[in-house]
């Protein structure tokens, strides 16, 4: 009798241990490669409490962290994720979309509106990019077809022309803009998610299949805790404010609303990914993602 009670506890104390652990690796720490900038913006207020689980990185090193596949999560351009989806050259899925867009137009010119754009060249960066397909097709919306000059080949070298140029037009994002605007009260500008009915999809939050089947758990509990995180960037941008500046990143708050930032699970989001692929299906591998590249469409 004896024997089998010490059996007994030492099996229930077995027991326990086993839990314990399933319950601590079901709350544990998960990790999100991420550009710096205004898509750090969605995950900033996470990333000031336990910095060491984020990685922020530059866009162009973007494609060798999906191939590096080390991140439980990614936030990308959803282009780049898809074509490298689609060239079977990554397995992360879209979970959701967080960014709609922060590209604007923007001139020192007095009363720039569209109209100026029909007389006038424009400056865009990114020459070949879906930065430069979705800005040449808001403009198209209005029947507006401009000449363009050189292209550049970032946003802070168009944040630079129009800074030093008082009569160009360019194509820069926020928060380049906001920043421009701070140091010259003639520049203005107008967001393209004020010429699309939708915004378009930017950027998303891509989750790794080997954490999705080693914990889904984790993976839920990442989604809401991101998805929360998003949120404040409307509810709470002075908190947002002082994450990036933890983080050590220099972020004006006035330039938070113009990156647009809500997220979106992909399976809710999935017509207007398609969308924003009809704008120029070669930046998307030359059409709309397979359905099993949206996380959740399948429950």
């Amino acid at each position: 009798m004896k024997n089998n009670l010490k059996k007994l506890f030492a099996l229930l104390l077995s027991l326990a241990m086993v839990l314990s652990l399933s319950a601590a690796f079901a709350e544990g720490t998960w990790t999100l490669t991420c550009p710096n900038g205004a898509p750090a913006l969605s995950v900033s207020t996470i990333a000031a409490t336990r910095p060491d689980d984020f990685t922020f990185i530059t866009a162009d090193t973007i494609p060798a962290a999906f191939a590096s596949a080390e991140a439980d999560f990614i936030i990308a351009p959803i282009n780049v994720g898809a074509k490298l989806f689609k060239g079977s050259k990554s397995g992360y899925r879209l979970a959701a979309v967080i960014t709609w867009g922060n590209l604007v137009f923007a001139s020192q010119r007095e009363n720039f509106s569209l109209e100026d754009l029909k007389e006038h060249k424009l400056t865009l960066f990114g020459e070949g990019t879906i930065n430069a397909s979705v800005a040449l097709f808001a403009l198209k919306q209005f029947g507006i077809e401009p000449e363009l000059a050189d292209s550049l080949a970032s946003a802070a070298e168009t944040k630079a022309l129009l800074e030093t140029d008082p009569e160009a037009i360019v194509l820069t994002a926020e928060p380049m803009f906001t920043a421009a605007k701070v140091g010259n009260d003639k520049i203005s500008g107008i967001h393209i998610n004020e010429l699309l009915d939708n915004g378009y999809t930017q950027a998303g939050l891509f989750v790794r299949p080997e954490t999705l089947e080693q914990n889904q758990e984790l993976v839920t509990a990442a989604l809401s805790e991101i998805e929360e995180s998003c949120g404040l960037c409307t509810s709470d941008p002075d908190k947002v404010t002082e994450a990036m500046a933890a983080l050590e990143m220099k972020f004006p708050k006035a330039a938070i609303p113009g990156c647009s930032i809500s997220y979106v699970p992909a399976s809710q989001a999935k017509r207007l990914v398609e969308a924003t692929v009809e704008i120029d299906p070669a930046q998307f591998g030359g059409g709309d993602p397979a359905d099993e590249f949206y996380y959740g469409l399948e429950e």
